[in-house]
């Protein structure tokens, strides 16, 4: 892993302009994180820029409240807002003593937070490492089971919503649901879970 002060490229010498120190850091844990604690390269764009952003209003001494870095970001980018909104965010920006042109330049894309992980700081994603086979059959058992208790949940629901509007006479007291695979080789029917943890169909033993 490349040091802080080795940084090259924008993202370094944006964290190094406005002192973030340790957020390149923090930018590789995000990346590297596993199941909710992953940021994508897009989400971790925008948690720098609006960094940036608080960090130059804290500078001008521009005192925020809860959300306010956010929703002025928002304003400052996205491609929702008016341009009249948009103009009106920086003129406020502008008055209150941030330079508004320097902070929106020196905002990032996904692609040189990208370069600043891989190539500044050497983090590799974890998508990227090489998995055994066992490893990779049990993430895809996981998909699946997600799949499957997703397809029971609504299942359930929806028989329950119906039920209580009369459009069904009755209920249900369970949901189970079973996804069949059928070997290519022998014809044999299984369930996709065992046919994944076993490796494939007994036949090719």
């Amino acid at each position: 892993m490349a040091s802080e002060g080795r940084t090259r490229g924008k993202v370094g010498r944006v964290i190094e302009k406005y002192g973030l120190d340790g957020f390149g850091a923090e930018l590789e844990a995000r990346w590297t994180g596993e199941g909710d604690q992953q940021y994508s390269l897009r989400a971790l764009a925008d948690l720098f820029n609006r960094r940036v952003l608080e960090a130059a209003m804290s500078e001008a001494g521009v005192r925020s409240l809860e959300g306010e870095v956010e929703n002025r970001y928002r304003l400052l980018t996205d491609d929702d807002v008016s341009a009249g909104m948009r103009e009106q965010t920086r003129r406020e920006l502008d008055r209150a003593g941030v330079d508004v042109e320097a902070v929106e330049s020196d905002f990032v894309s996904h692609q040189s937070i990208y370069t600043y992980l891989t190539e500044h700081r050497e983090a590799t994603h974890p998508s990227s490492v090489e998995r055994t086979p066992e490893e990779r059959r049990e993430r895809e058992l996981d998909k699946i089971g997600a799949l499957i208790t997703r397809t029971s949940a609504v299942t359930r629901d929806s028989i329950d919503r119906l039920a209580g509007g009369d459009a069904l006479s009755g209920g249900i007291s369970d949901v189970f649901v079973d996804v069949q695979v059928t070997c290519e080789a022998c014809g044999q029917s299984m369930s996709a879970t065992a046919f994944l943890e076993n490796g494939g169909c007994s036949c090719r033993d």
